[in-house]
């Protein structure tokens, strides 16, 4: 197994200057992505609708085609990254976030739901100005939790 690490070391040089940019590329495109997610994208129970009347339904359907299949390369390159050099579980993420799949909005929802999430969004948003997200009412809390 060292013999072949040590013949391969070129692409692994490769694989951590890749973790690395991707990993830049996460600090800078995350907050920049949560501050534009509307106040109350979270609030009801579905999603709300997107974009995809606005274009024609050929372009609507290369896009979602598109945005599938860079979804499920980044969900397999994170794999990949779970045992090579590379943020794998952020790889993962970003790749569900691409796809469209029964379920994303619940699973979304419930992760922004969780306490340090919605906390670190909110902190996120509030500095740069932006309001915080409403989450539907659960029994015992009213919106968005503050941090």
């Amino acid at each position: 197994m060292i013999e072949w690490i040590q013949t391969h070391e070129t692409f692994f040089l490769w694989a951590a200057a890749a973790s690395f940019l991707i990993f830049i590329a996460f600090l800078a495109f995350v907050p920049w992505m949560v501050v534009r997610i509307p106040e109350d994208y979270f609030a009801g129970h579905k999603r709300p609708e997107d974009f995809k009347y606005r274009r024609s339904p050929i372009a609507h359907i290369l896009l979602l085609t598109v945005k599938n299949i860079a979804g499920f390369l980044l969900v397999l390159a994170g794999i990949a990254m779970l045992i090579l050099p590379g943020q794998g579980v952020l790889t993962i993420m970003l790749g569900i976030a691409l796809m469209n799949f029964p379920g994303k909005f619940k699973l979304e929802r419930w992760i922004v739901s969780r306490g340090p999430v919605i906390r670190l969004i909110n902190r996120l948003r509030r500095g740069q100005g932006r309001p915080e997200l409403v989450l539907p009412a659960q029994p015992g809390k009213t919106g968005g939790e503050s941090g």
